[in-house]
């Protein structure tokens, strides 16, 4: 009994810890300049919501968002249709080009992709992709793709084979057996990648600054960094445009939380 309540004690601290930085985001975004300077960490009183309109209008965080919702949805589908499928491959074909590329895409998550920032930088220049949705769908289809992969193979590998090999038996091509019976299957690993693929993108400042700085399509964290800098004397607006800016992927992932713990347990197995 001792035992169970000092280990409850121990969470609460480890919870307030980590709800702390939150509660300090979300109060100073919700008080005006005096309030702020009168009492910064203690509750809004009263809370005004001024700030946020502020903060929408003058961060341009309208098209921001457009921006990151359109490269970060299409390369989640890009990386959920291509990881899949080759780890399909990977995880039922047991010959040595498989374990060879499937060892190759261990590598690339090993391996930091700021090695190749400089050749990444001038093919996306050759294909005249800088400053485009385009030019960051394909990066980060191709830097996110190897965990996709390997997220996707464990899981696979966990799962009988039969239920493809029934498909099969029934007169279904590899490519149907996959898309009508394996597939739903992973529901759980593909709300795993979502999410945690989601968050990276969505977050990921340094690619877009080098890759749409200055072309008019920068992402929420490009825009918020400049408001930041722009606004910086003024907390109350600083940190509503910090709230309005990590709202979105809160939102999916408090959607998909279910998913992560579940899909990322059952991928490890195999």
């Amino acid at each position: 009994m001792r035992r169970t309540f000092l280990l409850e004690i121990v969470m609460i601290v480890v919870a307030v810890a980590f709800l702390f930085p939150v509660y300090t985001l979300v109060s100073l975004s919700l008080k005006d300049p005096g309030q702020i300077a009168q009492s910064p960490l203690s509750l809004p009183d009263p809370p005004t919501f001024e700030n946020f309109g502020s903060a929408w209008s003058s961060a341009a965080l309208g098209p921001s968002l457009m921006n990151s919702t359109v490269i970060t949805a299409v390369s989640l589908a890009a990386l959920i249709a291509l990881g899949s499928f080759a780890a399909y491959f990977l995880a039922r074909v047991q010959t040595r080009l498989g374990y060879g590329l499937y060892v190759l895409f261990l590598l690339g998550i090993v391996l930091p992709f700021q090695l190749g920032m400089i050749p990444l930088f001038e093919l996306v220049t050759d294909l005249g992709l800088i400053g485009t949705h385009a030019g960051m769908i394909l990066f980060y289809t191709g830097i996110q793709l190897p965990f996709t992969v390997f997220l996707y193979t464990g899981f696979i590998r966990a799962l009988p084979h039969e239920y493809a090999a029934a498909a099969m038996l029934d007169g279904a091509s590899h490519l149907t057996a996959f898309t009508r019976v394996v597939f739903p299957l992973l529901r759980p690993i593909t709300g795993t990648v979502l999410i945690l693929n989601a968050v990276f993108i969505w977050n990921d400042f340094f690619t877009p600054l080098v890759y749409l700085g200055g072309s008019g399509y920068e992402t929420v964290p490009v825009s918020v960094f400049a408001y930041v800098g722009q606004y910086v004397s003024q907390h109350g607006l600083v940190f509503a445009g910090l709230v309005l800016g990590a709202l979105p992927i809160v939102l999916v992932f408090l959607a998909l939380q279910r998913y992560v713990i579940k899909g990322f347990a059952s991928g490890l197995k195999g």
